[in-house]
């Protein structure tokens, strides 16, 4: 048990060093959701993504999902001790379900500070009724 704790917490007393038992793979980046009045109306979408570079994200609409993948390049750890390891990074793919139907063609996306924002239009309901006939059995 004693060797346990040394190899566990030895790093910490400066006898040994500790290491993640397994490398990152993969995230899920964190994302706020909501809807805006105003012409048009839309649904907006932030997405945290620091240290992701633009050229490996990509965005895909489908029905009601938006689909938000990329990554975020591992850092070198050869030569390193680490006391902490809470930045994720790795590949990611996050599915972001909204509670409308969107035009997806008129989607734009910007990126700011470390976050991603898509703004997406959203599809107008037809407010028109539209009787149906029944037709009679014979």
């Amino acid at each position: 048990m004693r060797r346990e704790m040394d190899e566990l917490f030895g790093g910490v007393w400066g006898e040994g060093r500790w290491r993640p038992s397994r490398p990152q793979i993969g995230f899920s980046p964190r994302v706020d959701v909501y809807y805006c009045d105003g012409e048009p109306p839309r649904a907006v979408v932030k997405v945290e993504l620091a240290g992701v570079h633009l050229d490996t994200v990509e965005l895909e609409i489908a029905g009601r999902q938006l689909v938000v993948a990329g990554e975020r390049p591992v850092q070198e750890t050869e030569g390193r001790v680490y006391q902490q390891v809470e930045i994720e990074a790795g590949s990611f793919r996050r599915v972001v379900q909204l509670n409308t139907d969107v035009v997806a063609e008129e989607a734009r996306a910007s990126y700011e500070d470390g976050i991603l924002r898509v703004e997406l239009p959203l599809r107008s309901s037809d407010p028109a009724a539209r009787r149906v006939p029944i037709e009679p059995n014979d």
